[in-house]
């Protein structure tokens, strides 16, 4: 598909039902940055990730750029066992679990969403679904759950595993478990709970489901013991690009996370996402598709250069290499020379596609270990330029259907996503490609999804 021509959504700022495709932005708040040196910056707040006035902060700068939702990554685990790498490192030590956080900046929000990753494989359904229908409850219908199949061994041992789920074995378990959750959320229809005082009625039996869920991984019986959500559902991302990936986010993603080394790469994922979403039976302009974007921001371009080269000379070596062996699968890279090629590695019990990505880029560009390792710490594709480049870069994978929007990742904090909603998002609003206030009060109203009705519900319609 050439960009700018037809496709799933129609023309490109046009939806097939004649609508005006809006762009989407997430806020990826990793504190005190993506960048693994991020911490030692002079602007840094040492111990963001702990930090509830800093996050508080961050929350309302985000909210005040109308970003879509908050995003918060998680492991369940501490992925470095060299000790002289892991007391160099911040993000991996000390962060809140990410749904008690947001439960915290729920109260100091109000219209931004809240996107909380956990994990199918190191969780259990009803668990999740009753944590997940709080948290929208708490914020008024704003949360967002990620749906994760876990990365390394590490989380595998906090779970009396000695090593991680097969591949494979973790998306057909993900499949169920999202089943589970998302029937435990319809348990109550919306208008069971009538709390009449003075019949002592305090819900109609009648609008109350078991579930009785007997499966391959769980046997739940459910009622799930609060409310519907009042999303109907939370809004569901998924991250997972591999053919397991894929096939899941087709299927059960509201949102889709994904990152790629350029422009057409995206767009060919784009398509392929949306024609697998309309093969199941789903709306594809249901289906927002949105990679990652990190970057520098500076008035001129000399100015994004000279933050970018001060932050990278934070950076000790060790850490890199460290970071490279994780997400090429936990690979040990000490017997090779770091000024050598990268050898040929076993396919990933990881993350697949993050392995496939940066080995393709190591073959396609010759790379060593060393330069491998450093590339990856700097993230090559972080774009280090002036408002109107990165506003260009944002307006040309949109117009072309390489994204519904961005999640857009932030090597530094606070500066990089104050450089952001202070200097990229007004270029963005000229340019009428993003709001200027929220379209509505839900994280679905915001990004244009429909409120899922009960199964209960459409099972009563269609009989």
């Amino acid at each position: 598909m050439a960009p700018g021509t037809t496709g799933a959504t129609g023309a490109a700022g046009v939806t097939e039902h004649g609508g005006r495709r809006r762009l989407h932005l997430n806020a990826f708040l990793k504190p005190p940055g993506e960048f693994l040196a991020a911490w030692r910056h002079p602007g840094a707040v040492p111990d963001a990730g702990v930090n509830i006035r800093h996050l508080i902060d961050l929350a309302r700068t985000a909210e005040r750029a109308r970003f879509d939702a908050l995003f918060f990554a998680d492991l369940v685990g501490v992925p470095f066992a060299d000790q002289e790498v892991l007391r160099r490192v911040s993000v991996v030590n000390d962060s809140f679990e990410p749904t008690t956080l947001l439960a915290a900046l729920s109260t100091a929000t109000s219209r931004i969403g809240l996107i909380a990753t956990a994990s199918t494989t190191y969780n259990e359904p009803y668990h999740l679904a009753r944590t997940f229908a709080s948290l929208d409850h708490l914020s008024r219908g704003r949360a967002g759950w990620n749906l994760v199949t876990s990365l390394n061994d590490a989380e595998a041992r906090n779970f009396g595993l000695p090593e991680h789920v097969e591949h494979a074995e973790r998306y057909r378990r993900a499949a169920e478990f999202h089943q589970v959750v998302t029937g435990l959320w319809d348990s109550f229809d919306d208008d069971a709970f009538r709390h009449d005082q003075a019949s002592g009625i305090y819900f109609d039996d009648d609008k109350v489901h078991r579930l009785d869920h007997r499966g391959r991984y769980f046997s739940v019986t459910g009622p799930l013991n609060i409310p519907r959500p009042p999303q109907g559902r939370p809004v569901i991302v998924q991250a997972g690009s591999s053919e397991a990936g894929r096939s899941l986010a087709a299927a059960v993603a509201d949102v889709v996370f994904t990152h790629h080394p350029d422009s057409a790469a995206a767009r060919a994922f784009y398509a392929e996402i949306k024609a697998r979403a309309a093969a199941a039976g789903r709306n594809p302009e249901h289906v927002l598709v949105l990679p990652a974007l990190s970057t520098i921001v500076g008035r001129t371009l000399t100015e994004a250069e000279d933050k970018a080269e001060r932050l990278y000379a934070l950076l000790d070596p060790r850490v890199a290499l460290a970071d490279l062996a994780y997400w090429l699968g936990g690979v040990d890279l000490s017997t090779y020379p770091l000024d050598g090629p990268l050898p040929e590695l076993p396919p990933s019990n990881q993350s697949r596609s993050a392995q496939r990505l940066i080995v393709d880029r190591a073959r396609a560009r010759n790379l060593t270990i060393r330069e491998l390792a450093r590339g990856l710490a700097r993230d090559e594709r972080t774009i280090v330029g002036t408002p109107e480049t990165i506003a260009d870069h944002i307006q040309e994978w949109f117009e072309t259907q390489a994204a519904d929007g961005f999640n857009v990742i932030f090597p530094y904090l606070p500066e990089t996503l104050d450089d952001f909603a202070d200097l990229v998002i007004p270029h963005l609003r000229r340019r009428g490609l993003f709001r200027t206030s929220y379209e509505g009060r839900t994280l679905r109203e915001n990004l244009g999804l429909p409120r899922p009705a009960s199964r209960y519900a459409r099972d009563r319609h269609s009989a």
